[in-house]
């Protein structure tokens, strides 16, 4: 593991911090539309789509977004509200689009639902659904994030009563297929591509639920809080269900609700550090950084959780869980006031750091070379 990736993994996790939303809307223009599908007149109804749709748009609305909100919406409806949203979100800060209600991938392109649509044979999709590129395509003329949020991978009833033209391409799969989202667009879907998610018995669906518990929390960077999203939906739906965020944005640091306080410097990521040369074993450290701190960062087989151990004496020893995951190393750390140093003596040779810390009780927000982590301390 080089340089670069070790840095990169631990600032994967945003700060936690407390700020009030209306930061987030001082920010810039914001417009969002929101559109629940449960009242299906070929196939049989959905019971959630309408409640989370109306749940989702109140909280963007507590966010400042300008909310267009659309229940059991017709193929003109949706493509009216579509056209009025690209207009709405060129040159807008962020815009963002919620669909609760039925999805499918159709000759390897994908495809929201109206409530209208037959779906007799695959290709009356182009004149029955709305397709997931053009909807990608209203969000993406922003100055900052374009988000899609689809709880819209439930087991389709369209899939089994459709004719295919093209028998050998037009194999529907579960859910939603793959995707890859371009510039500063951020597609986030309520199962991964290929796998369905559940509409749920309660008022609103695992993933709306969830999302709806993540999306108003201030000082989170918006990747890490479908992170959040994700890990209690899995355990709301026993693993059974796995939320998936699709596209890269670049190291500027976006919040929805606010970013952290000025003193944790985690609004805007910080350029590279050049930190003091550590002190060795003697270092200053400050107490309540001292203990062993924990963060979970994504990789490509799911999860890996990461360890730093800080002794009161100025050293430090990291590794990771599984170990491939992370290279292991240990050396010196300093930190006090706020501010601190580290330079690996083995595991990373030549590697340094530094950066603003701050201590939330059992949180430690970090700020190093490349942004902000967010460690919990370990309760082991």
């Amino acid at each position: 593991m080089n340089r670069r990736e070790f840095v990169s993994g631990l600032t994967a996790a945003a700060a936690f911090a407390g700020v009030t939303p209306t930061a987030a809307a001082a920010e810039g223009r914001r417009v969002a539309l929101v559109i629940g599908n449960g009242a299906y007149g070929n196939v049989p109804a959905l019971l959630n789509p309408p409640n989370d749709a109306s749940d989702i748009a109140a909280a963007l609305k507590r966010l400042g977004f300008t909310v267009s909100l659309a229940t059991n919406a017709s193929f003109d409806e949706m493509r009216r509200g579509l056209i009025a949203l690209g207009r709405d979100a060129a040159g807008a800060d962020m815009a963002a689009l919620y669909f609760a209600g039925h999805g499918m991938e159709i000759n390897g392109e994908n495809w929201l639902i109206p409530i209208d649509a037959a779906l007799k044979r695959d290709t009356d999709a182009a004149n029955e659904a709305i397709s997931l590129q053009s909807v990608m395509l209203q969000v993406s003329n922003t100055t900052s994030l374009g988000l899609v949020i689809l709880d819209a991978c439930r087991d389709n009833p369209f899939a089994f009563r459709m004719n295919r033209s093209l028998a050998t391409r037009a194999a529907t799969m579960g859910g939603l297929g793959r995707i890859e989202p371009t510039g500063n667009v951020l597609v986030a879907y309520a199962a991964r591509d290929g796998t369905t998610a559940l509409d749920g018995d309660a008022r609103n669906s695992p993933f709306a639920a969830a999302l709806l518990r993540n999306i108003e929390a201030p000082g989170v960077e918006v990747t890490f809080m479908f992170r959040n999203v994700r890990d209690d939906v899995m355990e709301a739906t026993r693993n059974q269900q796995q939320p998936f965020v699709y596209g890269s944005l670049s190291r500027k640091a976006i919040y929805l609700a606010g970013p952290p306080p000025a003193g944790a410097d985690g609004a805007a990521l910080p350029a590279v550090v050049s930190p003091a040369a550590p002190r060795g074993p003697s270092s200053t450290i400050d107490p309540a950084l001292v203990g062993t701190w924990e963060i979970m960062v994504p990789n490509g087989r799911g999860q890996s959780r990461w360890i730093w151990e800080i002794m009161g004496d100025g050293t430090y020893r990291f590794h990771a869980e599984p170990q491939r995951s992370a290279r292991p190393h240990e050396g010196t750390i300093t930190a006090a006031n706020g501010r601190w140093t580290l330079r690996a003596l083995r595991g990373l040779s030549g590697y340094s750091d530094g950066g603003a810390y701050e201590i939330h009780d059992a949180m430690a927000v970090i700020t190093g070379k490349l942004g902000t982590g967010a460690w919990k301390r370990s309760t082991e």
